[in-house]
């Protein structure tokens, strides 16, 4: 009983569909990645994994690109095309060979705090078919240095705000803007700027790679 409880007050059931020791995967991230509490971008930050870090992976969400890892001494959900493991040898990405690979499935499940009498009613998180997704960073592009831009840029952005962004998958340098979505240019400056979930981001507007995150 006192694990049934502790289930539900933090929030969420996670069943597998298999044995932890089968679950657990060895995985490196792609690029810097944030982990978050939950499938979705929607959900708060755990903190960031650095490129190259190693980490357990233990499944993926059915339907859905995020997965939940161990990493840094962080546990929370990822975007799969940020994490890649090894396969005869060769480094494959995790969204591109999950068949392949055999991850296991997991289903993620948060409990809405509405109850009606003692009955505790559960949703199932599962991506909207119309979210727009983040490309991830485009391995083949080398390493893509994030800018330091001036004070006055900022000063600018602030001045001049714009409506956000609501996009899935993890804010980062690198991560490529949907083509559908505005981009706004600042005068004498070769970088434009957007807000993606209410973070303010500049980009690339030749390649739409966002090259700094204001934090």
């Amino acid at each position: 009983m006192s694990l049934k409880r502790n289930l539900l007050l933090a929030g969420f059931v996670l069943l597998g569909s298999a044995g932890l020791a089968q679950a657990e995967m060895a995985a490196t991230t792609a690029t810097d990645i944030e982990v978050r509490s939950g499938p979705g971008a929607e959900f708060p930050t755990v903190g960031v994994a650095t490129r190259g870090s190693e980490a357990t992976l233990d499944g993926c969400v059915e339907g859905s690109r995020w997965c939940r890892v161990d990493v840094n001494g962080m546990r929370g959900w990822v975007y799969a095309q940020y994490l890649s493991v090894e396969q005869n040898g060769t480094s494959v990405v995790v969204q591109d060979h999950r068949d392949d690979l055999g991850i296991p499935t997991i289903t993620y499940e948060q409990t809405d705090p509405v109850r009606t009498g003692s009955v505790q009613r559960v949703q199932r998180v599962q991506p909207g078919p119309n979210d727009q997704l983040l490309g991830p960073v485009d391995q083949n592009d080398g390493d893509i240095a994030a800018v330091t831009p001036p004070e006055e840029v900022r000063t600018y952005i602030d001045d001049n705000p714009v409506d956000t962004v609501q996009l899935s998958g993890d804010l980062t340098v690198g991560a490529m803007v949907p083509q559908s979505v505005e981009v706004h240019r600042i005068p004498d400056y070769q970088y434009s700027y957007v807000e993606v979930n209410h973070q303010p981001v500049l980009v690339d507007p030749g390649t739409r790679r966002i090259v700094y995150v204001y934090r």
